[in-house]
This record gives structure tokens, sequence and C-alpha cells, in this order.
């Protein structure tokens, strides 16, 4: 048997026991660190605090036994609808431990669907961060009669009031937790010890990009699955420093949670988006998960820098981009064909000087320890990754979705391959259908979708095997490449198809002003696009270029931007089949974003939403066209 397979096979029920286990051998190592206002916070200073695992133990058993003191029962719902904050984490861990079940609720959703969220799970009871989530309950609580209490992270002086709930502060559930562990010291332990590895443990709902979101019921052992399943792939190791900066109430966050509790590493915890380039150089991370996007704004933020230096500076820029790519991308196909990575002698002395004028300030921007960033939700564009790889910061793509618990294939660190999602983590199947959808089966599957039978069944099979709706292939190494959404993929009028996404990544590669870009033709003689570029770079583009002083959506208007854009629409169109080619494209006014429905909390795009909100801009590119 196998090490990985023994790891696997050893697994408690839950993350429970497993926090237990890990208070118990490590009490005194440091688990969390997180921001707080230095003194009365007016000046705007933070510093950094710590807790041990005892103390991280202390908290979180006063939350599990006030979770108790309000009656919650196993597997009843407890929401939480918070940033990502050290609190979210303290309070889905005493979730677990009262044996409830969690119910994520990401902060950005709008009051109408937290209701039908929180009634669709049953919830009982909600952590909210603060007035603003609160007030989304409150709106709707006549549709909600099983929710009755209400635990506020961040509170006002005065607790607000509303018929049919109890407002009540964390400390002073943690206050009643305490007073039930001084009656009652083993009723923590007593809760963890009933879990069954099958019990419910967290319902998250797919952010979808159509219709209602659908609930996921992910057991406990789905979670234990990921803990041991990390650490058996070398994703998290007990010596890292761990930047957690994304939603937790994505399934990915709650993944890593469980991964750190088994290996006992430490989590730096600051949700505030803002706040990332300013931690990284202070928190100094060996891992770090993220969103393609985060790359692609990190690498035209640089370029757009390099550029307005200009002169030596950009063309060194150019060359050392090259040169990463070139690099990473030799070493990787030696890699493939030999098992060794070996690159020409006069490659490795150009990448030598590139690295000591370029990627090492790179490498220090992103705190200069990193080993390796896990990414997702999305597909990186290839050249963006090969150029992070060169480097030194590489990228290690991997694949999941909420119905399978996160992650269910990533790149190793050493021998990762850009273009894939990785191998499958140990313990979990992967295999190709006819039509090229990928099937998965594994621990970390669902048990269904909540009160849904009939959609459960159309991507569940009985003998455990998950339609995951995208079109992929497995390499003779075992490495998966994703290629499109089944869903997405669209047949032109003349009968061949096209996988959108394919081309919307070839795009992103090439043009360092984009966002978004939406590549439309299902049932259409022709291919179109609509793009939305990035204004933080485009308007530095834009005062360079004779349009200073002008918005962004003046800008994106005028004939010099659409002209700009069309270079970089035939770079790409050179490298596609004529059937793929954009023909016409327009630039939106803004960009896509959450507010207008237009992107999910975890930044897929919503295409359905966003095709209708630009109809007539997608009409106006085919009225009177005829392919050419």
């Amino acid at each position: 048997m196998s090490t990985a397979q023994s790891l696997l096979e050893s697994r408690p029920a839950s993350v429970a026991h497993l926090f237990l286990s890990r208070v118990a051998a490590t009490p005194g190592r440091e688990a969390y660190r997180y921001p707080v206002a230095d003194g009365d916070g007016a000046s705007g200073a933070e510093v950094w605090r710590s807790l041990t695992w005892a103390q991280t133990a202390e908290r979180v058993h006063a939350i599990a036994a006030g979770l108790l003191a309000l009656g919650l029962r196993p597997e009843e719902r407890v929401a939480v609808s918070s940033s990502t904050r050290i609190e979210w984490i303290l309070a889905d861990l005493g979730v677990m431990c009262a044996g409830a079940a969690a119910t994520a609720v990401y902060p950005t959703t709008n009051a109408d669907e937290t209701a039908y969220i929180l009634a669709d799970s049953d919830s009982r009871a909600i952590f909210a961060e603060d007035v603003t989530q609160l007030e989304k309950v409150v709106a709707h609580k006549g549709d909600l009669p099983s929710l009755r209490h209400v635990v506020l992270f961040d509170a006002p002086a005065e607790l607000p009031r509303a018929e049919g709930l109890e407002i009540l502060t964390l400390a002073e559930l943690e206050k009643r937790g305490a007073a039930l562990l001084a009656e009652r010291p083993d009723a923590v332990e007593a809760a963890v010890r009933a879990i069954g590895a099958d019990q419910l443990a967290t319902l998250i709902y797919t952010s979808g990009t159509t219709g209602r979101p659908k609930g996921a019921r992910l057991v406990h052992d789905c979670w234990s699955y990921q803990a041991f399943a990390q650490e058996a792939s070398g994703l998290l190791l007990p010596e890292d420093v761990q930047f957690l900066w994304l939603p937790l109430s994505h399934v990915f966050g709650n993944a890593l949670i469980a991964g750190q509790v088994r290996t006992g590493s430490v989590i730096v915890v600051d949700g505030r988006i803002d706040r990332i380039v300013t931690n990284l150089p202070v928190v100094r991370p060996t891992v770090m998960a993220s969103a393609p996007r985060i790359f692609e704004k990190v690498y035209n933020g640089i370029a757009a820098k390099a550029r307005a230096e200009g002169g030596a500076t950009y063309r060194i820029f150019l060359w050392a981009a090259r040169v990463a790519r070139d690099y990473a991308r030799t070493g990787q196909a030696s890699m493939v064909a030999t098992g060794r990575r070996k690159v020409p002698l006069l490659l490795t002395v150009q990448h030598a000087v590139a690295d000591r004028l370029v990627y090492g300030k790179i490498r220090a921007a992103f705190g200069g320890a990193l080993r390796g960033s896990a990414s997702g939700s999305a597909a990186l564009a290839a050249d963006i990754g090969y150029f992070f790889a060169g480097a030194g910061v590489p990228v290690l793509e991997g694949y999941g979705l909420t119905e399978t618990s996160a992650a269910v294939t990533v790149n190793p660190a050493d021998d990762c391959r850009v273009g894939t999602v990785g191998r499958p983590l140990p313990g979990t199947e992967v295999r190709i259908a006819e039509d090229g959808e990928i099937l998965l089966r594994g621990p970390g599957v669902m048990r269904g979708y909540h009160n849904l039978p009939e959609q459960t069944a159309e991507v569940l099979e009985s003998d455990g095997w998950f339609h995951t709706g995208d079109i992929g292939e497995v390499d003779k190494d075992g490495y998966v490449r994703i290629t499109d959404r089944k869903k997405d993929l669209f047949k032109t009028s003349g009968g061949k198809y096209v996988a959108p996404t394919e081309i919307e990544s070839r795009f992103k590669a090439v043009c360092p002003f984009v966002s978004n870009i939406l590549v439309i033709g299902n049932g259409r003689n022709f291919c179109t696009a609509l793009i939305a570029l990035d204004e933080s770079v485009v308007l530095p583009w834009a005062e360079a270029n004779g349009l200073a002083g002008r918005t962004y959506a003046e800008v994106v208007a005028s004939p010099e931007a659409h002209a700009m854009v069309d270079g970089y629409v035939r770079t790409v169109n050179g490298e596609l089949q004529r059937w793929q080619t954009i023909k016409k494209f327009s630039l939106l006014p803004r960009d896509l974003d959450i507010e207008h429905g237009e992107l999910t909390p975890s930044l897929k795009v919503k295409r359905p939403v966003v095709e209708r909100t630009y109809a007539e801009a997608i009409e106006a590119m085919y009225e009177g066209a005829r392919e050419a």
C-alpha cells in the first residue's frame, strides 16, 4: 500500500476530530495570524496578532458550546455571511465542532438571494459580519420562520432589535458557551465524538451562471478527505505560511482550512483585496491560493509600469518576459520527454541575467518566499503561466468544483505543467466520457444537491461518478487538460464547433489591457467578441496616447482604443482556424462586475447575463453582415 493510500485510509470521520488532535499535538504552535487596528484605530495603523492552536481551541470550544446552548442539534444549519477574516474561521470550526452544519453565504449576495439560501437550507442561526448583513435577514424575516438567532462579528454599541430574532455579539455567544462548559466541560468533545463521516457538514451553494444557486451537500468525510489528500499531494506542508484572502464562502477556502488543520501550518488571514499587494512583502507566504484574474492583473500591471518608463526599461522587460516563457516552456518540454528538466546553456545564461534585472523584483513583490500559488476557478492563459514559472513564481493550476469539495486535481510544484490542471489527488478517479466530458469519482464528491433529487440524478450516477459539465482530456502521465465547458461549446451556422474559452484565453495572453472577453457565435455565421478593458492599465495608456483627461467610457469609445485592441485581435486571429477568428468586436463601456450580476462571486463570467445586457451591441455586430 502506498504512503498516500495509507494516509487516506487512516483519516478520521471529520475535520473536527482532526482539530482536537491538532490542538493536542501542537498546542503552543502558531495557527493563525490576522490584522487588527493599532490602539484606537484612528490613525489607520495596524498590527498583526497571532493565535496558537491552544488559543484557537479555547475560542472554538466557546463558540461550539454557545451554539449548543442555543439548542442547535446535529446537522442543523448555521449560516455564515462575512468577508474573509479570523472570525469566519473560528465560527466555521465552532459550527463543525458542535456537530451542526455550516451554510456559506457570500457577503456580496443581495438580500433576495441571501434569503433564498437561508430558507432553502433551513438555517436556524447566522453569523453576520455587520449590520449590513443583518439588514438582509431582517428584510426577509417573514420568509425565514426557522431562523432564530443572529450573531454579529462587528456590532454597534447598541444592538438593533428585530421581531422574531435574537441578536447577540460573538463575545456574548462565547460567554454563553463558557458558562455551558463550566457545567459540562466535555460538551464539545462529546459532540465531536458523535459526528459520523456521512453526516452533513456544509451546504455550499453553487454561484451558478444560470438560475437559482443549488446547495451542494458536503459531508464531514469530504473535508477529512481534502485534508489528507492535500497533505499526501504535497499541496500543503507543515512548515508552510499560507496567505488566505480568498472568499471563505467559496469551497476552495473551506478546503484550505481543512488541509491546514491536518498539516498544522500557519494561515495568515486578511480578505481585503486592496491590501494584497501591501500584505505580501509583510506576510512572506510560502503558499497562496488565487484566481487567474489576479495573475493576469499582476502581469498587466508589471507590463504597464515598464511601458510607462519606456526606453531601455520596456525593452528589457519584453526581453525578460520572452526569456522567462522560453525557459519555462523548454524546461517543461524536456521534463515531459525525458523526466529531467534540461535547458540549453545560452538560455540558462540569459535567464540568469534576466533574473538579476527583472525576476528577483517580481519574487520580492510576492514576499520572496513563495514556493507556489495554487490557482483555480478558471483557466490561466498559458503565456502568463509560463511567464510566472520562468520568473520563479510557479502558478500551480488545479481543478475542482463546489460539488467535489474543491480540488480534485493539482499540479505538483516539482513537475508543474502549464496548460494542464495537474494530476488527480490521491483517492480521486478521473474518466473521460465518449463525448469528452470529464467524470469524477472519489470521497470528495458531494452527496447530492439539497432538496433537488432530479438535478442530483442528472449529474450523479448511482455508482458515484459525477458529471462535471467540463470537456477535457488526460495525457499519458495522468495530467488533466480542460478544453471548455460543455455547455459553453457552440456551433456556428456553418456547422463548425467553437470552444470560446480557448479563444478568450489566447486573447488574454497577448493583450495586456484586457480585463474580460466573451466570444459570441452560437448559431451565427461568424464569431464576434465583447471586450472589457482593465481601467487601471488602459487609462495610463490613454494619457500617453493623446487621450489624457478622458473617462474610461470615453477612452474605450475612441477610435484610438479600437485600433489598439484591433491589433491584438488580429494577432490572435493569426493563430486560429478560419471559423474561430473574431471578425468583429465591441468594447464595453465598463468592466463586468458582481454588482450587475455579470460575474459570480468567484469571478466566473455569467455568459447569459452578459449576452442579455449587451444584446444590442451583439446584434449591431451581426446586422447586415456576411462571413468574410
